[in-house]
């Protein structure tokens, strides 16, 4: 039985929770959301102030990791409660049937670029941000600097190969692989990052950067559960 977090009420539990901040995983559910269409209740799980330790919160995701949803028409019209926002990117494409292709082989390969952005991407980048940001007086040497700049780096060139002749991830189609990776490289912008990581030198990356936030859903979609 899923209950819905008495901390974050659903005003109308007929549609589905959102439960997030407009961090960059934070911003790919509430982008999707917002390009799909599907009505949803934003809640702020606000991870500056520990939020994601409340006892409500983690019963919908145990590794305290924003975001997570309810849906409170799942599977079989069941209740459906998901943590981890690869998974609910998918999830939310396989209900409306927006933005991941029916074609299976354009399908697994927009699958494999989504998980690129969960495997690569995210965590190279946000150790990147970590690192030069707020732990640049907090360490003895350049290390950690150094190796996660230059893996950074070596991502951007990953994306800048794969964007040279086409639009988005997947060609003229947008899918699920541009809501994972967009915002974790507008994230560059928040760590203060583009001088370090050269990033004037991957003009296709920061072309589909200003292309992805230049739609209106994307806008809106990134200020959900902003603080």
């Amino acid at each position: 039985m899923i209950e819905f977090p008495k901390r974050w009420p659903a005003n109308n539990p007929d549609i589905l929770q959102l439960y997030s901040m407009a961090t960059p995983n934070g911003q790919k559910i509430g982008i999707m959301l917002e390009e799909t269409g599907l009505p949803y209740e934003a809640h702020l799980v606000n991870i500056t102030k520990n939020d994601q330790f409340d006892e409500d919160f983690l019963k919908l995701n145990p590794n305290n990791k924003i975001p997570a949803i309810i849906d409170p028409d799942g599977p079989d019209g069941q209740p459906m409660a998901m943590m981890e926002s690869g998974a609910i990117l998918m999830y939310l494409a396989e209900k409306t049937g927006q933005f991941l292709p029916k074609d299976p082989a354009k399908r697994w390969e927009t699958l494999q670029w989504m998980l690129f952005q969960v495997a690569h991407v995210g965590p190279m980048f946000g150790q990147f941000g970590h690192f030069y940001k707020f732990a640049a007086d907090k360490t003895s040497d350049n290390y950690g600097v150094d190796r996660y700049t230059g893996e950074s780096k070596r991502i951007l060139e990953v994306l800048n190969q794969r964007l040279q002749d086409r639009n988005w991830i997947m060609g003229d189609e947008l899918t699920i692989a541009d809501m994972a990776i967009a915002p974790w490289i507008k994230a560059l912008d928040f760590y203060d990052g583009h001088e370090a990581l050269d990033t004037v030198s991957y003009k296709h990356v920061l072309n589909y950067r200003d292309r992805f936030y230049a739609r209106p859903a994307v806008q809106t979609g990134a200020q959900v559960c902003r603080p």
